[in-house]
C-alpha cells in the first residue's frame, strides 16, 4: 500500500481497516504512484487509457505506459536522484530554501537560460539527474558572481529538455499520441508550458489541476475507485509498504 513514511502509512491503514470492518465495506489498497496517474482522470474526464504518463516528483521520475486503469508498465526511471530531489538540492545550493521546486520555478522566470549544463543519456529510457545537480553545485561554488536566476533558468531548461526527449522516445516505442503528466513537479510552470508546445505536433497533453499535483486524498480515492471496479480489494492483513513499486 502506498509510498512514503511507514509510520504515517500505518496510521492511515489502521484507520481504514477499522472502518472497513466496522461498516462491512471492502478494503481497497492504493499505490501512491497510481494515485498521481489518477489525478489526471479527475481533471480530464475525457482521458482514457492507453496513454503514456510522465511521473515527476520528489521521490520518483518514471515513464509509465498506462495500458488500462489498473495495468501499468514502467518504461524508464531515474537511476539516481528523482527530479524533485534535484530541484530541492539546487534550491538549497543557491540559497532559496525548501520546498525548492516552486522557488526555483519562480526565480527562473527572472533569469536567462544561457549557462550550458550537462545531460546524461542512456541506451534505454532511464534518467539521471546527479550530473546536472553536481554541475550546478560546482558552478555556484566556483563562480561567486554567477546570477542565481540564470543558474535556475538554465537548470530548469536543461532538465525539461531531458524529460521531453525521453518522453517522446517512449511515446514512439509504444506507438501512442497521448501524454499525461503527474506528480508534484508537474506543477512546474515551465515544464507544463514546454510539454503543451508538443500539441502542435499532434500529441495530446494532459496535466492535472495544480492542486492535484502534490499528494492529496482525491487522487487516492480516484485510484481506489478504479481498483475497486476492477475487483482489486484486499483482506484485513494488508500491510503498509514504503517505496512500493507500481
Amino acid at each position: 500500500m502506498d509510498h512514503g513514511l511507514v509510520g504515517a502509512l500505518l496510521v492511515g491503514l489502521s484507520y481504514g481497516k477499522a472502518l472497513s470492518f466496522a461498516i462491512n465495506k471492502p478494503l481497497v489498497g492504493v499505490n501512491h504512484i497510481q494515485g498521481h496517474i489518477a489525478a489526471n482522470y479527475i481533471t480530464h474526464k475525457e482521458l482514457k487509457p492507453p496513454f503514456l504518463c510522465l511521473l515527476i516528483s520528489g521521490g520518483n521520475t518514471q515513464l509509465v505506459h498506462v495500458k488500462d486503469y489498473t495495468e501499468f508498465e514502467i518504461l524508464g526511471k531515474t537511476r539516481d536522484d528523482a527530479i524533485g530531489e534535484a530541484f530541492d538540492k539546487v534550491a538549497r545550493v543557491v540559497g532559496l530554501g525548501y520546498p525548492g521546486g516552486p522557488k526555483v520555478d519562480k526565480l527562473a522566470k527572472q533569469g536567462n537560460p544561457t549557462i550550458e549544463l550537462p545531460k546524461t543519456h542512456f541506451d534505454n529510457l532511464d534518467f539521471s539527474f546527479s550530473g546536472i545537480k553536481t554541475a550546478v553545485i560546482n558552478l555556484n561554488h566556483n563562480n561567486p558572481n554567477i546570477k542565481r536566476e540564470d543558474l535556475c533558468a538554465s537548470f530548469e531548461k536543461t532538465v525539461t529538455e531531458t524529460l521531453i526527449e525521453n518522453t517522446l522516445k517512449a511515446l514512439k516505442s509504444i506507438n501512442l499520441k497521448t501524454i499525461a503528466l503527474g506528480g508534484g513537479v508537474s506543477a512546474n510552470s515551465y515544464i507544463r508550458e514546454e510539454f503543451l508546445k508538443l500539441e502542435k505536433d499532434g500529441i495530446k497533453i494532459f496535466t492535472p489541476d495544480i492542486k492535484l499535483c502534490t499528494d492529496n486524498a482525491a487522487m487516492i480515492a480516484c485510484a481506489g475507485y478504479y481498483n475497486y471496479i476492477a475487483g482489486n480489494t484486499n483482506k484485513l492483513d494488508l500491510n503498509a509498504v514504503p517505496n512500493l513499486k507500481l
